[in-house]
């Protein structure tokens, strides 16, 4: 979670402002600021999204690879996360700084889609114990405006919802070994069922209230934060908490019923969103064409 420095009298003007649930931009607790969210927009990778989320900008790119599996997990495929800090989207992440929050991040979504109800590895599975797909999930922080949890896990979510796996079909076996064929047909593909891949939510605790999408300047005053992974029946899959302070029973509890919510709104919102964008269909130009 990236910080900035920020003075006392500006941190007093946060935390009077969350006490009358009127945060220094004008939102109340549980308000996201504005989102902007594209797909398909690099042409060489499987699957890409782009997520704005106010200043926060994240670049998400898919790769499939073909790869004989694990002895341990002969039936199925894998999924890894890769997160790289540009040094020009905070101070922080010049240095190793940026290498540590990358990785904070890719465990973290590590965790949230390795729960076993939101991605079943054995479809990935081409030839048991021979090939399975492994999907390569690169992310690129491009800007810093606080919340790059969630803004993160919104553009895996989108990258992932537009990858197109093609079929293979094993067409012979020679000498133990199976051949395969990939269709030639760009529309013979199947896609992965992002509709139960998780979102990450955020809440921070200023004070004795817990708010949504904080900015980097309420980040710097919260004692303690954290990150869910919910899916779109409100299922927490992930957690994790941020920073050293302390909380009560009762505002876990509270803060677990807020993000249960809250990730049931925020995944079918962007499920609408992706389906909308792609009946639209045609030819879209993305940011770097």
């Amino acid at each position: 979670m990236s910080e900035v420095a920020i003075c006392i009298p500006e941190k007093t003007f946060i935390l009077h402002g969350v006490d009358d649930d009127l945060r220094n931009d004008g939102r109340s607790y549980l308000d996201y600021r504005p989102l902007a969210i594209e797909t398909g927009i690099l042409p060489q990778p499987n699957g890409s999204c782009r997520v704005r989320l106010a200043t926060s900008d994240i670049l998400v790119a898919t790769k499939l690879e073909l790869e004989q599996p694990d002895k341990n997990s002969s039936k199925e495929g894998k999924i890894e996360f890769f997160v790289d800090c540009s040094a020009n989207a905070t101070p922080e992440f010049e240095g190793r700084g940026g290498n540590e929050f990358g990785n904070l991040i890719a465990q973290h979504l590590s965790r949230a889609y390795g729960h076993p109800s939101v991605l079943d590895l054995e479809t990935l599975c081409v030839v048991p114990e021979k090939y399975s797909w492994k999907i390569f999930v690169d992310i690129l922080i491009l800007q810093c405006g606080g919340n790059l949890f969630d803004a993160v896990s919104l553009a895996v979510k989108g990258a992932l919802f537009n990858t197109e796996i093609p079929k293979i079909s094993v067409t012979s076996v020679d000498g133990g070994e199976p051949e395969l064929e990939v269709s030639d047909d760009p529309k013979n593909v199947w896609r992965l069922p992002s509709e139960l891949f998780p979102c990450l939510v955020t809440l921070c605790m200023i004070g004795d209230n817990c708010i949504v999408d904080p900015t980097a300047e309420e980040e710097a005053c919260s004692k303690v934060a954290f990150v869910f992974g919910v899916t779109e029946n409100k299922r927490i899959v992930a957690t994790r908490k941020m920073k050293g302070g302390s909380i009560s029973p009762e505002s876990l509890a509270k803060a677990l019923e807020v993000a249960g919510n809250l990730g049931e709104v925020l995944n079918k919102a962007l499920m609408d969103k992706l389906h909308r964008e792609e009946r639209k269909g045609g030819k879209r130009l993305g940011f770097l064409s």
